[in-house]
Protein backbone atom coordinates (compact mmCIF):
# COMPACT_ATOMS: atom_id res chain seq x y z
CA UNK A 1 0.00 0.00 0.00
CA UNK A 2 1.85 3.29 -1.30
CA UNK A 3 0.20 6.80 -1.11
CA UNK A 4 1.72 9.16 -3.76
CA UNK A 5 2.25 12.50 -3.36
CA UNK A 6 -0.75 13.52 -5.58
CA UNK A 7 -2.52 11.20 -3.31
CA UNK A 8 -1.90 13.03 -0.45
CA UNK A 9 -2.43 16.55 -1.78
CA UNK A 10 -5.93 15.37 -3.57
CA UNK A 11 -6.60 14.12 0.02
CA UNK A 12 -5.90 17.23 1.81
CA UNK A 13 -8.07 19.52 -0.72
CA UNK A 14 -10.99 17.64 -0.38
CA UNK A 15 -10.69 17.24 3.40
CA UNK A 16 -10.93 20.82 3.44
CA UNK A 17 -14.40 20.05 1.74
CA UNK A 18 -15.40 17.06 4.35
CA UNK A 19 -14.47 18.95 7.18
CA UNK A 20 -17.18 21.31 6.08
CA UNK A 21 -19.36 18.63 5.49
CA UNK A 22 -18.77 16.66 8.51
CA UNK A 23 -19.73 20.20 10.50
CA UNK A 24 -23.37 19.86 8.32
CA UNK A 25 -23.62 16.45 8.93
CA UNK A 26 -23.50 16.55 12.52
CA UNK A 27 -26.88 17.44 13.72
CA UNK A 28 -26.87 20.60 16.30
CA UNK A 29 -24.85 23.12 17.11
CA UNK A 30 -20.96 22.85 17.19
CA UNK A 31 -19.13 25.34 19.07
CA UNK A 32 -16.53 24.20 17.45
CA UNK A 33 -13.95 27.05 14.91
CA UNK A 34 -14.17 26.23 11.12
CA UNK A 35 -10.75 25.68 11.28
CA UNK A 36 -10.82 22.57 13.99
CA UNK A 37 -13.75 20.97 11.49
CA UNK A 38 -11.45 21.42 8.54
CA UNK A 39 -8.26 19.94 10.46
CA UNK A 40 -10.50 17.01 11.01
CA UNK A 41 -12.30 16.36 7.23
CA UNK A 42 -8.09 16.49 6.43
CA UNK A 43 -7.58 13.65 8.90
CA UNK A 44 -10.66 11.90 7.79
CA UNK A 45 -9.94 12.20 4.18
CA UNK A 46 -6.42 10.92 4.80
CA UNK A 47 -7.68 7.83 7.15
CA UNK A 48 -10.19 6.98 4.91
CA UNK A 49 -7.78 7.12 1.58
CA UNK A 50 -5.10 4.54 3.46
CA UNK A 51 -8.47 2.68 4.73
CA UNK A 52 -9.90 2.66 1.07
CA UNK A 53 -6.79 1.24 -0.27
CA UNK A 54 -6.28 -1.32 2.39
CA UNK A 55 -9.37 -2.51 1.32
CA UNK A 56 -8.85 -2.61 -2.51
CA UNK A 57 -11.58 -0.05 -3.26
CA UNK A 58 -9.75 2.91 -3.70
CA UNK A 59 -8.69 1.65 -7.61
CA UNK A 60 -11.71 2.79 -9.74
CA UNK A 61 -11.49 5.29 -12.53
CA UNK A 62 -13.01 8.37 -11.87
CA UNK A 63 -14.32 9.76 -9.06
CA UNK A 64 -14.88 6.82 -5.86
CA UNK A 65 -17.62 7.79 -4.45
CA UNK A 66 -17.77 4.68 -1.83
CA UNK A 67 -14.21 6.13 -0.96
CA UNK A 68 -15.37 9.60 -0.54
CA UNK A 69 -18.54 8.52 1.41
CA UNK A 70 -16.16 6.23 4.08
CA UNK A 71 -14.28 9.75 4.33
CA UNK A 72 -17.14 12.01 4.96
CA UNK A 73 -18.69 9.01 7.65
CA UNK A 74 -15.15 9.36 8.99
CA UNK A 75 -15.32 13.07 9.40
CA UNK A 76 -18.92 13.16 11.03
CA UNK A 77 -17.58 10.75 13.48
CA UNK A 78 -14.63 12.57 14.24
CA UNK A 79 -16.30 15.75 14.45
CA UNK A 80 -19.35 14.29 16.66
CA UNK A 81 -16.70 12.60 19.44
CA UNK A 82 -14.70 15.94 19.51
CA UNK A 83 -18.04 17.77 20.25
CA UNK A 84 -19.18 15.51 22.41
CA UNK A 85 -15.86 15.39 24.27
CA UNK A 86 -16.33 19.18 24.51
CA UNK A 87 -19.69 19.09 26.01
CA UNK A 88 -18.53 16.78 28.45
CA UNK A 89 -15.51 18.84 29.81
CA UNK A 90 -17.60 22.16 29.79
CA UNK A 91 -19.89 20.65 31.87
CA UNK A 92 -17.35 18.83 34.53
CA UNK A 93 -15.55 22.50 34.80
CA UNK A 94 -18.71 25.08 35.37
Amino acid sequence: MELTVWGIITALIVGLIIGALGRLVVPGRQNMPIWLHMLIGVGAALLGTVIARASGFAETAGIDWRELMLQVLLAAVAVALVVGVGRGRRGVTR
